[in-house]
């Protein structure tokens, strides 16, 4: 055996029982395999003595337990003489994993030894499937004994009479007793959800083809033994046991009623075809059993076998031509809706629809996915790609005639007679409350000339409210007359007149539905002074009528009585006919035309926003619509982005406009009970008109708005007979937020963490097929429903012409003879460096670039970064380049980029000579690691340059790309270099990249948790996991991007491209920033992504700490290099805290993670660490792929994919077309894997297995012209760090500081308090992320002290407000290096301290007001007072 352990030695606390003490004593471990990641451990254990599994079982439960593990595995393995102690209740489990209706088989079967010889003695038959199970049954029992037994099965063929029956009994009701509970009830119908129409494949991923009924998810419990499942995948988290040559396969699937996690260990063979073929969306049936988790308690199933499954799937079957869906919302509206843009859109397409309307609230952030998802998806049965109508639900405020003065046609002039009247009710519906009060006045020039008064009996009792606001008692309505005979008087009295009220719509409303229910007609025209004294008086913040009363100065009365209200109702609208007719207005009919102009743009905040659905008819549409937009966000947003209708109006032309939904305008009039000339009025607006499902607004029923469905019908049926009066077409509407049916769930939990009461109310709001919304609006008639169904919305669909959101080409801003400067620069440098006649390689790259730039018009991008470098440079800071601008020889040449990319060459420096050579030894993949050499021709030692990049990474073939700019520039210099952008193209054309912040996972699970807990709910891990998956991506805020600027030319405006906003819906934030994400936009306007970095920082510290120009530093420096691989030219080696490496601090080389990667490649070239910064930054590049290739020796490091150009320039190599190789870099680099046909294509070309496979793992790929400028200024950094050290960490503390990094107290008290520190945070498993950036900093300053420097105590006079200073050997810290003192004390200190000299700290607070109490205590704690008493008074004793 090899060198083993004991098992209670490895677990120390552990105390097993009796039966079991004696046996693990003596059990020793032969392999392990331990994950601390995911806190999974599994173990290989030979005993001498047969242990049962049942036992094993309570100790892996107990060793979970005890040790807090997810999951723990015991393999046991013993000598072959206890093969026959095995359990036959382990026996059978054996047979039964193999196939589940082997335990029927096996109930009451005999198990006999003989020798070697197994003997099983069926009660019945099913020989022939022990059969088949046999040789995976001695495989396992060889694992564990070394040896297995000869089997021989012996059948119950020859049984008869009642042996025969009661074998077939016995098996019958075992096999009853194993199978899930929806098979033993006798039905043979599935208990789960209907299936496909399609057969069921009997192709398996792993086990044998099985039969049988699923059992619903939510239905499942651990009693329940085996079970079969069907499900879609929706979670894979398989685990590698690279010692055991095995596997954790673990997957979650769901049915929609519930979830379940599905994991198996099993061997590399067994494991191979689900690691394969098994991904998230599968839908498989699986046949298992039912098992504990001992990590997390939680039942899971242990796979037995797992076949192809099918679920039910909507298909819309209506004959002929489909619905259009004219109001759906994606996950971009906020925080309400969850439908994935792209799979809406093939939804829509496989079923036939030609068109579909994203319309997400007050935004337009999903259009440019319903884009791209459009130019993918074909309406099924057509070669046609589906349309999008490009649109939104947008928060309407009517500030025009939202509320007209006038109700009517009538018109009379001011002095003739009018009637004001008020009512006094017992409520506010029309419709449930009765009218106990009316007073009517007749009025002539102010004066009165009749009066009408009186009670009414409402015959119910009065609320005490309405006694306490009127004063009238039920005493008082004491034989007061009905108002079936008190209204045919009022109508008399009132006549033909022109009626007052003060909100006329409450007062006539109650007179019309009295009229309505006793049989008179009604059509007095009215006039409200409520809105007349919003447009009159605006400087009033009520309008209540005796606070209008109040400000014309009008008599006292008594409020809320019918006649006194009515009087001074007319006295208000008699003084304001003076105001009319100043206004030039002297007859009824002229107010509404005149108000609407007062009215508009006033109060829009205060106003209740209603729904309004805009579609983007033609580009004009999509530019108005995208202005309207941007204007709802940046002038009149209050709690939602607000679109006034005085601006609609403005910009009606191109736009579609909908009524939208109940919350619309004219549905809110359906329900206030409006006249039908005013309903007429309303609706008269809209281009279209739109019902929904009864469904959707049941809500209405719950809350008494609505009694019955007839009610919500017949609101329906006002909709569709206003669109036939006013030959408007009517659009039924599914109101979409989300998918499918089972996806309600999602909604309830979003709507639950905004606080709804009615979070849980049903509400299905999924897309509906043309059959589901015909049979929904089958009570309007055959031939109606198919007209609001099916013909208008289509009618819709074709008005509108095919958009796109984001335009084609790319629109640069202008810059003044952009493409002469960039060829004057670049030809300046190329002879500059390389003289008049350089060599063709040369000539031919920079003019086949300039050609490809200048044609694709990219000179103005390129020229727009160099002059930001430049302005850079001219304040002293280097820029770093980032992406692969790296890779253009042009931007280097312009001054752009650091980076050279062409080939490794010699260049002689001599300005008489510029000698140029690529001819250079092999095997060298960078200038700088090339051997020293002399110029042949002038005898100069030759500079080292070239990194061998191919411009077809940055710009593509011909330049089919559009260039990205990325820089980095120092941190304190970026807002300086956002401002000059500004300066150079204006500041109307210059916006922030903006940013769509979503519900990412860890929030979703926060959300999933408390809606489960607020309602005492439980749920597996798996249906946790399923239910926060399915909010994860609803848009929560937007954001903006910290570097990114979007440029837009300047003959257009911003919404030519797409609406603007503020972030985070901020209306006091001064920055604007575009609506879409700039990913969305990047091929179409100029980018430029400008963000700041420490390295520029420091570079520039360091140089004018030692006043040696950064850009001279060789980046072949010997003593530099040997820090990547040993610490001694730092004078320390192998330190037990740090590692052999002297990386600490060195960017893109400083974490733990990359210190490992430099022990295991030991880097001595330049190239290496470009290569690991590759290596770095990939997704799926080194773990799981290169590390294994290189530490197994398979290739080197030179020949693992680091990065994305390596496989263009490999694939090229071996024979491979160009533009080929740069499509599967493409693909590759994107994590697509390789295209079709890619993989024959790299065999037939001699690519090794190892490098396709390396490929395929790739989930995304670093550019090689990135990693060289990162890592050359990584490389100067290092070598400040040799060569300056105090600059060097001056520089390094003085970042973190700026931080909150270096905590002055905690760090410059010595090594010993700094590595106890260390010590803490490192064994602390709770520690924060704070925690764990304190310690980078603390191994820095450990590093510091081991190099044998100190630190000088902060002193008051010394010590500067943020930078540390070198004096005499030392680092003396900053005020703001004490933890809690920030920038604005730390400056304050400096102002206070000038030309003093203290007496006291007294004084220091005196002199320095912005330096709290708690600031000079942090003060004095850190010593900076030295001996300063407290107080200059002097003590006499």
């Amino acid at each position: 055996m090899k060198e083993s352990v004991s098992f209670l030695q490895m677990f120390t606390e552990y105390r097993p029982g009796e039966s079991l003490s004696g046996v693990l004593s003596v059990a020793r471990i032969t392999g392990a395999d331990l994950d601390p990641a995911t806190r999974q451990a599994a173990v290989t254990l030979y005993a001498d003595q047969y242990i049962p599994m049942r036992l094993l079982e309570k100790v892996e439960r107990d060793i979970c337990g005890l040790y807090g593990l997810r999951h723990f595995e015991i393999h046991m393995t013993h000598p072959a003489e206890e093969l026959q102690k095995v359990e036959p209740e382990e026996l059978m489990q054996l047979f039964v994993e193999e196939n589940s209706m082997n335990r029927a088989s096996l109930a009451g079967a005999g198990w006999k030894w003989d020798g070697d010889n197994l003997e099983i003695s069926l009660r019945a038959n099913g020989k022939a499937a022990l059969e088949e199970a046999v040789p995976a049954v001695c495989r396992k029992l060889t694992e564990r004994f070394g040896k297995a037994p000869v089997f021989k099965v012996l059948s119950a063929h020859d049984l008869s009479g009642q042996a025969l029956f009661d074998a077939l009994e016995t098996m019958r009701s075992t096999t009853a007793a194993a199978m899930p509970a929806a098979m033993c009830s006798g039905d043979k119908k599935s208990s789960g959800s209907p299936k496909q129409d399609q057969p069921q494949s009997e192709e398996t991923l792993y086990g044998k083809p099985f039969r049988g009924n699923p059992v619903p998810m939510k239905d499942l419990n651990i009693d329940m033994g085996s079970v079969i499942v069907e499900g879609r995948v929706f979670s894979v988290d398989h685990r590698e046991l690279k010692k055991r040559n095995a596997w954790i396969v673990s997957f979650d699937m769901t049915d929609n009623t519930g979830s379940v996690r599905l994991q198996r260990f099993l061997e590399n063979s067994e494991a191979k075809k689900i690691l394969d073929h098994l991904q998230v969306g599968n839908i498989l049936k699986v046949q298992g059993r039912t098992e504990l988790n001992r990590y997390d308690n939680e039942m899971n199933i242990k796979p037995f076998a797992i076949m192809p499954g099918s679920m039910p799937t909507r298909k819309d079957t209506a004959p002929g031509e489909k619905r259009v869906e004219l109001h759906l919302h994606t996950t971009m509206s906020n925080m309400d809706a969850l439908t994935d843009t792209g799979a809406a859109v093939k939804q829509a397409a496989a079923w036939g629809h030609k068109a579909i309307a994203i319309t997400d609230h007050g935004v337009a952030q999903s259009f440019p996915d319903a884009m791209k998802a459009a130019a993918k998806a074909k309406v099924a049965g057509t070669d046609q790609n589906i349309k999008i109508l490009y649109g939104c639900e947008g928060y309407y405020v009517n500030d025009v005639d939202d509320r007209i003065v006038v109700h009517g046609e009538k018109n009379i002039t001011f002095d003739e007679e009018y009637v004001a009247f008020d009512l006094e009710t017992t409520g506010l519906s029309s419709k449930k409350d009765k009218i106990i009060e009316i007073g009517a006045v007749i009025l002539k020039n102010g004066r009165e000339v009749d009066r009408f008064q009186t009670f009414v009996d409402p015959e119910r009792h009065l609320e005490p409210k309405i006694v306490e606001l009127t004063g009238i008692t039920e005493d008082m309505l004491k034989g007061a007359p009905k108002i079936e005979e008190v209204l045919p008087k009022f109508l008399e009295f009132c006549g033909d007149r022109v009626l007052v009220a003060h909100n006329s719509d409450f007062d006539t409303g109650f007179i019309r539905a009295e009229c309505l229910r006793q049989g008179y007609e009604f059509t007095a025209t009215a006039l409200d002074t409520l809105i007349l004294s919003q447009n009159l008086m605006p400087q009033l913040n009520k309008f209540k009528l005796d606070i209008v009363s109040n400000a014309l100065s009008l008599p006292d009365f008594n409020h809320h009585r019918a006649a006194d209200d009515a009087m001074t109702c007319g006295l208000i609208f008699h003084r304001f006919i003076e105001k009319l007719e100043e206004l030039d207005i002297h007859d009824l009919q002229s107010i509404n035309p005149a108000m609407m102009k007062l009215r508009s743009k006033s109060r829009i905040g205060d106003r209740h926003a209603r729904h309004i659905i805009l579609f983007a008819k033609n580009q004009v549409g999509l530019r108005n619509l995208y202005h309207l937009i941007s204007d709802s966000n940046l002038k009149y947003f209050k709690r939602v982005p607000r679109i006034p209708k005085s601006d609609l109006m403005e910009l009606r032309e191109g736009l579609i406009i909908g009524s939208a939904c109940e919350a619309g305008e004219l549905f809110q009039a359906i329900l206030d009970g409006k006249s039908e000339d005013e309903l007429k009025r309303i609706a008269s607006f809209y281009d279209f008109l739109e019902i929904q499902p009864l469904a959707n607004n049941r809500f209405m029923l719950a809350k008494g708005i609505a009694n019955s469905d007839e009610d919500l019908r017949n609101f329906n049926r006002t909709v569709v007979r206003l669109g036939e009066e006013l030959d408007k077409p009517v659009v039924a509407t599914g109101d979409v937020h989300f998918l499918n049916p089972e996806d309600e769930i999602f909604r309830h939990i979003l709507l639950a963490t905004k606080g709804f009461d009615d979070c849980d109310r049903e509400n299905p709001l999924y897309f509906r097929t043309t059959d589901d919304m015909l049979r929904e609006f089958s009570y309007l008639g055959e031939e109606k429903a198919y007209e609001v169904v099916v013909k208008n919305t289509n009618a819709i669909a074709d008005m509108v012409e095919t958009l796109r959101p984001v335009p084609h080409n790319l629109f640069a801003p202008k810059i003044e003879n952009s493409v002469e400067d960039l060829k004057a620069l670049v030809y300046g440098k190329l002879h500059r460096l390389y003289g008049e006649n350089p060599p063709e390689l040369i000539t031919k790259r920079v003019e086949t670039e300039l050609h490809d730039i200048i044609n694709c018009h990219y000179d103005v991008i390129y020229m727009s970064a160099q002059k930001l470098v430049q302005n850079s440079l001219e304040h002293g800071y280097l820029v770093g380049s980032r992406g692969s601008v790296g890779s253009s020889i042009v931007a280097y040449m312009a001054g752009i980029t650091e980076v050279n990319s062409f080939p490794p060459h010699y260049r002689c420096p001599n300005p008489e000579c510029k000698y140029t050579t690529f001819d250079v030894p092999k095997g060298y993949g960078c200038g700088a690691d090339l051997p020293d050499a002399i110029c042949p021709k002038c005898g100069t030692k030759f500079d080292k340059d070239g990194f061998n990049i191919p411009f077809e990474t940055f710009l593509g073939f011909g330049g089919d790309k559009v260039p990205d700019i990325d820089l980095n520039f120092s941190g304190e210099y970026q807002s300086k270099a956002h401002a000059y952008c500004v300066e150079m193209f204006g500041k109307s054309h210059v916006f922030r990249a903006g940013t769509v912040g979503t519900v990412a996972e860890k929030t979703a699970f926060g959300y999933v948790k408390k809606y489960l807990s607020e309602r005492n709910l439980t749920a597996t891990r798996a249906e946790e996991n399923r239910l926060a998956s399915g909010c994860v991506g609803v848009r929560r805020t937007t954001g903006q991007h910290p570097g990114g600027l979007v440029v837009i030319p300047q003959e257009n405006e911003i919404w030519d491209f797409c609406p603007v906003q503020h972030p985070a819906d901020d209306p006091n934030s001064d920055q604007i920033t575009t609506h879409f994400e700039y990913h969305s936009m990047e091929e179409n306007l100029l980018k430029l992504d400008m963000l700041g970095h420490d390295d520029p920082t420091m570079i520039r510290m360091m140089e004018d700490m030692t006043g040696v120009d950064a850009k001279t530093i060789p980046l072949d420096d010997k003593n530099t290099m040997s820090i990547f691989t040993s610490s001694k030219v730092l004078g320390y080696e192998d330190d037990p805290i740090l590692g052999p490496t002297g990386a600490v601090a060195i960017p893109e080389f400083n974490t733990h993670f990359t210190r490992g990667m430099l022990l295991d490649t030991m880097p001595t070239r330049f190239d290496t660490l470009l290569r690991l910064s590759g290596f770095s930054h990939g997704t799926d590049v080194w773990l799981g792929n290169a590390k294994d290739l290189i530490t197994s020796k398979t290739a080197t490091v030179d020949q693992a994919i680091g990065c994305r150009d390596d496989i263009m320039l490999y694939l090229i190599s071996c024979g491979m077309p160009e533009k080929r190789s740069f499509k599967i870099m493409e693909a590759v680099r994107k994590g697509r894997g390789l295209p079709e046909g890619a993989e024959e294509e790299m065999i037939a070309a001699g690519v090794p297995n190892w490098y396709i496979t390396s490929c395929k793992k790739i989930k995304y790929l670093f550019p090689k012209a990135h990693a060289v400028a990162y890592v050359m200024m990584a490389f100067r950094i290092a070598w400040f760090k040799v060569y300056h050290p105090l600059a060097f960490y001056a520089a390094y503390f003085y970042r973190r500081s700026q931080k909150g990094g270096f905590d002055a107290v905690l760090m410059t008290n010595g090594m010993e308090s700094v590595k106890a520190n260390i010590k803490a945070i490192s064994e602390n498993e709770d520690a924060t992320d704070k925690d764990e950036d304190l310690l980078t900093t603390l191994e820095v300053v450990y590093e510091y002290y081991l190099r044998g420097f100190e630190f000088a105590p902060i002193d008051l006079y010394r010590s500067h407000a943020i930078k540390f200073v070198i004096e005499d050997g030392k680092l003396l810290p900053p005020f703001v290096a004490i933890s809690g003192l920030g920038e604005s004390a730390a400056w304050d200190l400096m102002e206070g301290r000038k030309g003093k000299t203290f007496l006291s700290i007294e004084e220091v607070a005196a002199a320095c007001p912005k330096v709290s109490k708690t600031h000079i205590q942090m003060l004095k704690d850190a010593g900076a007072f030295g001996s300063l008493p407290d107080t200059s008074q002097v003590s006499l004793f």
